[in-house]
């Protein structure tokens, strides 16, 4: 198993973004991204320095992506 680096909160969304996710809105501390093609799934990441491992695993699983996938780029 791929084990996951430290990432931020805008890491994560530039990551998400060549997946064709697009920054949605934000709402405090919170980034709420949305894909642009089917299925549009709604994500939220939080903008924190680290994102913890357990809420990056949540992410990566509920973009319909594998680690590796998400590694990748």
């Amino acid at each position: 198993m791929v084990r996951l680096p430290n990432l931020s909160g805008q890491e994560i969304l530039k990551i998400l973004k060549k997946y064709d996710y697009e920054l949605d809105h934000q709402t405090g501390s919170h980034l709420i991204i949305r894909q642009k093609n089917e299925p549009h799934r709604r994500l939220t990441i939080p903008n924190h320095n680290p994102v913890s491992i357990g809420t990056l695993n949540a992410i990566i699983k509920q973009s319909g992506l594998t680690r590796e996938e998400f590694l990748k780029k």
